[in-house]
């Protein structure tokens, strides 16, 4: 078997997490990018790092 299902999804769900920490710095919604990191996974995390920190309103 190429993963450990369980493994792989911790990791998974802990990227996600941080996704979501990542945006937060960045003024974007957490709670949203955590959701898009759980389908997308490491291309939201270099998706996140390339965009450019939103201005507040």
């Amino acid at each position: 078997m190429l993963y450990h299902t369980p493994q792989y999804a911790v990791g998974w769900f802990t990227l996600a997490l941080i996704n979501a920490g990542l945006a937060q710095a960045k003024n974007r919604s957490g709670f949203g990018w955590f959701l898009g990191s759980l389908f997308l996974g490491p291309i939201a995390t270099l998706i996140i790092v390339l965009l450019e920190k939103a201005k507040q309103a």
